[in-house]
């Protein structure tokens, strides 16, 4: 198992950027798919992006692709977010999740608000 904190979430202009940030801690980072998902009131729990163990290998939800960039810093045991031309729609609280490659299995962060005003 993993332990994850996320930090970076804030209030925010539409149009203006964030980055988040989830470091890891408690077993080896970099056997570990990364994820950043999304939960937004009223609304199911959203995918928004993957990066691979490497780092070399990224995905994205549609509704974020060209603004939105995952990264990690398998020796800093983190995983970013940047998040640019930020819309209101965008607001939701955002949790990082790991799954250790090979397994189903995925352990959470606690979550970080952004809040994005119009």
């Amino acid at each position: 198992q993993v332990q994850l904190v996320e930090s970076g979430g804030g209030l925010v202009q539409a149009g203006g950027s964030l980055r988040l940030s989830c470091e890891a801690a408690g077993r080896t980072f970099s056997s570990y798919y990364m994820y950043w998902f999304r939960l937004a009131p009223g609304k199911e729990r959203e995918f928004v992006a993957r990066i691979s163990w490497s780092g070399s290998v990224t995905s994205y939800a549609d509704s974020v692709k060209g603004r939105f960039t995952i990264s990690r810093d398998n020796a800093k045991n983190t995983v970013y977010l940047q998040m640019n031309s930020l819309k209101p729609e965008d607001t939701a609280v955002y949790y990082c999740a790991a799954r250790l490659v090979g397994t189903g299995d995925y352990d959470w962060g606690q979550g970080t608000q952004v809040t994005v005003s119009s």
